[in-house]
């Protein structure tokens, strides 16, 4: 087996740690970041004084039992319903290698993040995909959703709010796919890293759905992705149990110190999320205008969940060499053919809290000196 380049990764690192990283990070996918002083602001003298005292010793592989309610909380489920993983990555993983049978496949979108699908293909399942289309406002099609299952399908997945694309699901859509996958005994599988981040009418957590698993995590809406505390929510004890049994073989635990940080977040998500929400709806704004200033050149959707947005040339083509140019200015997007969708570039606006205007304002000086220069040229010939 030939474990295949990671291209998003690649790019990240490419630029994130070199000499002269960009000014402005808008290719990434997390909020607004945060520091462990910031964070320990949210705890009492107490509470500070005791995470010094942590063991930096293997923790339960379900997860820490505070950990666990604080999630529960959160979610709205019982502490006994959580597994905590590491990352959504990890939830992935467990869940597509408990998939993996001979003649399998499973159901994701199309762009998805592009670890999913080749995780899944890694293990030796089919991959089906259903698209969000641009000219369908990047909103899914239950009917085709439905076409693409058959006997062999073990797990059906939505990614809401979507990463590239923004977009969400409704409650109403969320609930005829539940009840599909339900009856045809498929695992409805709900992403949902950024909930509850809105930008318009906002969604349930599919853990109000009786047969829903859920993954969520520490690091989109409450941007703390280096803590990598992500979880599970499942209500079949059998599935549970076998949650638990893949992570001893995978990554055994968490962190302790790392499960303490997410109680303390956790338990103050309401500050957390606002915050999110101010940055991500300042920014959004922002990009509305600049959406509306290039509309000749650049096409968009809204985004109505989450913090990025998957905008694209209209001119067509490959848009690596356009962020290659952008980056050399100082702001760092993410390409397209990262996600197979070339024409395409993540544009994410929930990292860069001030300066957000400023480094919309260079991609603007750079789209207009490329207008003028093809008008010098037109008036030329």
């Amino acid at each position: 087996m030939r474990i295949p380049e990671f291209a998003l990764d690649d790019w990240l690192n490419h630029y994130h740690f070199s000499n002269h990283p960009p000014e402005f990070d808008f290719a990434s996918s997390t909020g607004p970041h945060w520091t462990v002083g910031e964070l320990l602001s949210f705890v009492s003298e107490d509470e500070r004084n005791r995470l010094f005292e942590t063991e930096l010793v293997y923790s339960s592989a379900a997860g820490n039992e505070r950990l666990r309610q604080a999630i529960a909380e959160f979610q709205g489920v019982e502490a006994d319903q959580i597994q905590v993983v590491t990352g959504a990555s990890e939830a992935l993983l467990i869940l597509f290698f408990l998939a993996a049978e001979p003649g399998a496949n499973v159901v994701l979108p199309f762009p998805v993040f592009p670890s999913t699908s080749v995780v899944a293909r890694l293990l030796g399942l089919e991959v089906r995909s259903y698209h969000l289309r641009r000219e369908n406002q990047f909103r899914v099609d239950v009917e085709e959703i439905k076409k693409l299952t058959n006997e062999r399908t073990k797990v059906l997945l939505v990614n809401t709010p979507h990463n590239p694309t923004g977009a969400t699901l409704s409650d109403e859509e969320l609930l005829e796919l539940h009840n599909f996958s339900t009856s045809r005994g498929i695992t409805f599988v709900s992403d949902e890293v950024y909930h509850p981040i809105y930008h318009g009418p906002e969604s349930h957590s599919a853990a109000i759905l009786p047969h829903a698993t859920v993954l969520g995590g520490c690091s989109k809406a409450l941007a703390l992705s280096g803590l990598r505390i992500g979880w599970i929510v499942e209500r079949d004890r059998d599935r549970l149990e076998q949650y638990k049994q893949a992570r001893g073989y995978f990554t055994i635990s968490n962190a302790p110190l790392a499960e303490k940080f997410a109680v303390a977040a956790l338990q103050n998500r309401d500050a957390i999320v606002e915050h999110t929400k101010k940055v991500t709806a300042s920014n959004l704004a922002l990009l509305d205008q600049f959406f509306a200033e290039h509309e000749e050149s650049l096409g968009w959707v809204r985004p109505r969940g989450g913090m990025v947005s998957f905008p694209w040339l209209k001119s067509g083509g490959d848009t690596r060499a356009f962020c290659q140019a952008i980056a050399r200015q100082g702001v760092l997007l993410a390409p397209g053919d990262c996600f197979e969708v070339p024409d395409h570039f993540r544009l994410g606006f929930g990292v860069t809290q001030e300066g957000f205007g400023r480094g919309l304002e260079i991609i603007s000086n750079y789209l207009r000196s490329k207008s003028a220069h093809v008008e010098s040229a037109g008036a030329a010939v």
